[in-house]
């Protein structure tokens, strides 16, 4: 009887041994950093993607640009040098998603407001109405945090250029002119190389909630 007691003991020691493996596999298992996907014109709807570059599978990044933001200044692909960042395309007279879209962004602001790594930038779609002025009266009436978030305006062309050739992120508007955009509820969310990293719904809580966990996700490349 003893002996038997004496076996079943092992028995359970062993099999408590080979559990505690087992849960703790399925818990690396589960846990398992996946990083984010790098995302290429082929894999964007054709609809946002220029014509030139729709079947382009690889070495896509965000092109040199120059903008003015809500302050009178010269913005460039330079001041998110090694930083990762959160783009958009707006208006400021956009009475449909586009407030939705940046309170949003104002949200995504305060969780990120101390850390140093993360920027947003906003392009307006309308620069023709878009003034340095009509930018800071929107970025005063919003809250934008000048040091974190850049609102910006320029050439349409090249705002244009730079929303399909690079963002992938509005719809062209032929019928109404060339460089005419409709710009989507889309928030972009590039790396440090300039890459896009996720595609995001700017007017779904849910969606920005995923988006934090994606900058949270991808930060871990750079630790």
């Amino acid at each position: 009887m003893l002996s038997f007691f004496k076996d079943y003991k092992k028995f359970a020691i062993a099999f408590g041994v080979v559990s505690l493996i087992i849960i703790i596999l399925i818990y690396n298992t589960l846990n398992v950093y996946k990083p984010l996907p790098i995302y290429q014109p082929v894999m964007v709807s054709t609809e946002l993607v220029d014509s030139t570059i729709q079947h382009q599978k690889k070495y896509h990044k965000i092109a040199d640009f120059s903008f003015t933001n809500q302050n009178g200044q010269t913005i460039t692909q330079n001041n998110y040098k090694d930083k990762i960042y959160v783009a958009d395309f707006f208006f400021t007279t956009c009475q449909t998603i586009c407030p939705i879209m940046t309170d949003h962004m104002v949200e995504i602001q305060k969780e990120i407001l101390d850390d140093s790594d993360i920027m947003l930038l906003s392009h307006s779609v309308t620069p023709e109405i878009d003034s340095v002025e009509q930018l800071k009266r929107y970025a005063v009436k919003k809250g934008v945090n000048d040091k974190k978030w850049n609102l910006v305006t320029g050439n349409k062309k090249d705002i244009y250029q730079l929303a399909r050739k690079s963002y992938l992120a509005v719809k062209d508007n032929a019928y109404t002119g060339p460089f005419d955009m409709v710009h989507t509820e889309n928030f972009m969310l590039i790396d440090k190389k300039r890459q896009i990293r996720g595609f995001y719904d700017g007017t779904d809580s849910e969606d920005i909630n995923r988006l934090l966990s994606d900058i949270e996700i991808l930060k871990k490349e750079y630790e």
